[in-house]
């Protein structure tokens, strides 16, 4: 729980950034931002290399090798982060040029490349120290790190958006030099702040990277690389899933208006990230508490109960976002951000689709059959890239938002029918579809009917936690009496 709520907080002040940016930056700038942070985080997953996910899973099975399981989990991203940031500083010119829309734009891209370059090989290499914390049960170390990393970022956003202007505006101490080198509403400060967090974090770590032994166990990484590669595609398939949208717009959409759609489009997605954070925070909670309890005799039941009231949740969570869009829009600083306001129920819906699918897909996790997680991350990064070919030319953002629905929804069904076949849990199916159901028509009819009206939404809001009560009192009663 920890390890969430931390996660959680952090989110949260990253998104106080949010108002910051999209009032400082054109809708066009910050589509540049956009861009650069999606593709950024598909290269994340493939440096990762599923390898997280794979330290947990064989520290339970080999207990008298954890000291193995580090090494090779750490020198397996390790040496894929170095190939990937000496290659990537080889190439960074012609990165930079398919990266940039305008030629106008290529030499600024050539340090954007630069500065992601280093921040990816860095936050990689973090990986498995980060994970080594949290399995050994180390949550204020963890969590101080993850304040410290989005400290840094936050400040120092601040002080180049804010105090450097301040200073040369004013005339303070130091606005000579100040002003011999600042360019005011440069996209860039804010990746030169994400370097410097990543660095601080990396410096904090250190305790963690001493206690490696560089030795590596071949025999021990041939089985962990088997569970692991299944992860890296599935993982992969699932950022192609979360962020391929917001690269393609970029390409399909004509130059002049392509920053500015993609701008808009990220904009509102950060709305939907409360969903987001919740999910996260569920998942960084629950993974290692999954693999320790799934040899105790009650676990399917256990997982079952979990399902239904993280259902719950997710589906009170999304009524009640959309009954307060009206409020939360003005974290969009520009009304040139709130055109794409209608794209947000359809990204919710996806996001509760994806919650479940995280809370199901455990089944595979569990039972050694990670090659499910692939064939279903596949299936829908497949409806990703050929369905935002085809919508995003006719709908633009819109297509892109229906598209992340269908995916998310389709990987969800298809992990319940294959977890039942492979390794049946026994879901209260029922109560999950209708409070899905329910919470749905009334996020539609509250947004598209009555046109975000904020008394009804609530209004709304309130009858249907109601509802959620009265149907599980038998349950709540049971808890709240232990």
């Amino acid at each position: 729980m920890v390890y969430g709520i931390s996660t959680v907080f952090s989110r949260l002040f990253n998104f106080i950034l949010t108002p910051i940016y999209t009032a400082v930056y054109k809708k066009g700038v910050y589509g540049i931002f956009t861009n650069m942070y999606a593709n950024a985080s598909l290269i994340n997953a493939i440096l990762a290399f599923g390898m997280e996910s794979t330290y947990f899973r064989y520290l339970n099975k080999y207990e008298d090798k954890k000291q193995q399981v580090y090494n090779n989990s750490f020198l397996c991203i390790a040496f894929i982060a170095t190939l990937f940031l000496v290659t990537g500083l080889t190439f960074s010119s012609s990165i930079a040029g398919y990266l940039a829309t305008k030629s106008s734009e290529l030499a600024d891209y050539k340090q954007y490349v630069s500065f992601f370059l280093w921040i990816l090989f860095i936050d990689a290499i973090c990986v498995i120290p980060f994970a080594k914390l949290r399995a050994d049960g180390r949550p204020f170390k963890y969590s101080v790190a993850k304040f410290l990393n989005i400290g840094c970022f936050v400040g120092f956003n601040l002080i180049f958006l804010y105090v450097v202007p301040a200073i040369i505006k004013h005339n303070w101490v130091g606005a000579e030099w100040f002003g011999s080198w600042y360019r005011y509403q440069w996209i860039g400060y804010v990746f030169v702040a994400n370097l410097i967090a990543s660095v601080a974090t990396l410096i904090y770590l250190v305790p963690e990277f001493l206690k490696l032994q560089l030795r590596f166990d071949a025999k021990l990484f041939a089985n962990m690389f088997s569970y692991s590669w299944p992860i890296l595609v599935a993982n992969l398939s699932f950022i192609v899933n979360e962020n391929l949208d917001k690269i393609v717009l970029q390409k399909l959409l004509p130059a002049e208006i392509a920053d500015g759609e993609v701008g808009i489009y990220g904009a509102v997605c950060k709305i939907a990230i409360f969903l987001s954070i919740f999910i996260t925070a569920f998942r960084l909670g629950a993974e290692p508490f999954f693999f320790s309890h799934a040899k105790e005799k009650n676990a399917k039941e256990t997982y079952a109960t979990i399902l239904k009231y993280f259902a719950i949740a997710l589906a009170v969570l999304f009524v009640g976002i959309i009954a307060n869009i009206e409020i939360l829009k003005f974290f969009i600083r520009k009304e040139e951000y709130w055109v794409g306001l209608p794209a947000v129920p359809y990204l919710l819906l996806g996001y509760v689709c994806l919650g479940i699918y995280m809370n199901l897909s455990i089944w595979y996790r569990l039972s050694d059959q990670t090659r499910f997680g692939l064939y279903i991350s596949l299936a829908g990064a497949v409806i990703t890239i050929v369905l935002n070919i085809v919508l995003i030319p006719k709908y633009s953002y819109m297509g892109s938002a229906w598209v992340s629905m269908l995916a998310y929804f389709v990987m969800m069904v298809l992990s319940y029918v294959l977890g039942q076949k492979y390794y049946p849990i026994p879901y209260n199916l029922k109560k999950i579809l209708a409070y899905l159901v329910v919470s749905t028509i009334i996020v539609f009819a509250s947004f598209f009917i009555f046109n975000r009206n904020i008394y009804i939404g609530n209004a709304m809001l309130i009858a249907f936690i109601a509802g959620i009560v009265y149907f599980e009192k038998k349950d709540l009663m049971k808890i709240l009496n232990r």
